[in-house]
């Protein structure tokens, strides 16, 4: 019997020259699956085994529309925080549907809701209930804070500053994330209508985070608490370290949650702030400078 698979399902992924779209598609092409990705820029787009690209923009509905035409699951992969952003997401989910897609798989935020304290939260609830409404077989990913983004809060002087007072967060990295997707991505009914926090194994402060961070390193890394004011008082362009939104959320309680997601899909552990950095030479050395 011949390979038929491309006939039986094309899975489409967005953002797919990005630090989580790319994962995912590497991640279904190593699994043999036909996919189309969809991407801004054709010289960008990676190339793949059963792997076609279509160029679109969220906000060029048109072109979305023709893009995923003939896909069946489409990966969503939010769309660069901005005050257009539940617009483009709706524009999106609406082009994707007129298109015949029979499935969306969204990739949220931890902390999705109405009155969440970090806006891009808020965003993502509602582009949820927009799926939602839709009626279209979906499943939801509500990722923590990327453990890959957390060197880089770390400045020159070895400072973790932000206004997350005591909060805490269990960081998790974008492979966990990448694995978990392609599960629930290949794994058909068995997800429909489900939403999966995906987070790391342990929820810790910042401060915590500084001295398991110091530990790793032999460098003397600080967690200092800022106020929101002291924090909002940096110019964009001088501003280095931690997201003062994220943290805000931090500190609200937003992010404090563990999940069972990232093993039960994949079936390993989900990764600890020292299992990924020991893995990763190059965040490593940025922690260590």
């Amino acid at each position: 019997m011949g390979d038929d698979r491309e006939t039986l399902h094309l899975f489409g992924i967005t953002g797919a020259t990005g630090a989580l779209g790319r994962r995912i598609a590497e991640r279904l092409a190593r699994r043999g699956e036909a996919q189309r990705l969809i991407v801004r820029d054709l010289n960008r787009a990676p190339e793949l085994p059963r792997a076609g690209a279509a160029m679109a923009a969220y906000e060029d509905t048109a072109a979305f529309e023709r893009a995923v035409k003939g896909v069946d699951t489409l990966l969503l992969v939010p769309a660069p925080e901005s005050d257009l952003r539940v617009e483009l997401h709706l524009g999106a989910i609406d082009a994707a549907l007129a298109a015949g897609v029979t499935r969306i798989v969204y990739v949220s935020f931890l902390s999705a809701g109405p009155a969440a304290v970090y806006t891009a939260a808020r965003d993502h609830f509602y582009s949820e209930a927009h799926i939602r409404a839709a009626g279209v077989a979906h499943t939801v990913l509500r990722p923590g804070l990327y453990l890959d983004l957390l060197p880089s809060w770390v400045d020159a002087e070895g400072l973790l500053r932000g206004p997350a007072g005591r909060g805490r967060l269990a960081w998790v990295s974008r492979d966990d994330v990448a694995d978990a997707a392609v599960a629930v991505l290949t794994g058909g009914d068995a997800h429909e209508g489900r939403t999966y926090d995906l987070t790391g194994p342990e929820a810790v402060t910042l401060g915590e985070t500084a001295r398991r961070l110091s530990a790793l390193t032999a460098r003397r890394i600080v967690y200092v608490a800022e106020t929101w004011q002291e924090s909002a008082a940096w110019a964009p362009s001088a501003r280095t370290g931690a997201d003062p939104a994220a943290c805000a959320a931090i500190a609200a309680g937003e992010l404090d949650a563990v999940s069972p997601a990232v093993p039960e899909l994949t079936g390993r552990p989900a990764q600890s702030i020292e299992g990924f950095l020991r893995t990763r030479p190059s965040a490593l050395h940025h922690v260590r400078r």
